[in-house]
């Protein structure tokens, strides 16, 4: 299994932490995401894909593929059976984010270590 602690709401992290996930999902192995203050923004934000125009380090010929990509992998990671986020439970009371069916609910982070408990671990 392969966990990840997504915590960065910049673009460029939040497409990494999303194509490890999205990648070993897609080769049949278990992925889980904790999406905390910053990724959690993110990922439940509508206008991601422009946010995502405005990266700092993609060069403007990559800005549209780049930004499509983004989403593309967002997308993904909400339909493929085997990769599961939830929001960090602490960032949505301290954010007041308003959840979507777009991540599995709430986890605190002790219960997502406990979920994920033996997986490789990174934090994004």
């Amino acid at each position: 299994m392969l966990a990840a602690i997504l915590e960065s709401g910049d673009p460029e992290r939040l497409y990494t932490g999303l194509s490890l996930l999205v990648s070993a999902a897609s080769a049949g192995e278990e992925a889980r995401g904790l999406a905390t203050f910053g990724a959690l923004g993110a990922l439940l934000d509508p206008e991601l894909e422009a946010r995502a125009r405005a990266a700092t380090h993609v060069v403007d010929a990559e800005r549209d593929a780049f930004a499509r990509t983004l989403i593309e992998l967002r997308a993904a990671a909400e339909e493929l059976p085997n990769c599961r986020i939830w929001a960090c439970a602490a960032a949505v009371q301290t954010t007041g984010a308003t959840l979507t069916d777009r991540l599995e609910g709430v986890l605190s982070t002790p219960s997502f270590l406990r979920e994920v408990a033996g997986a490789q671990l990174v934090v994004v």
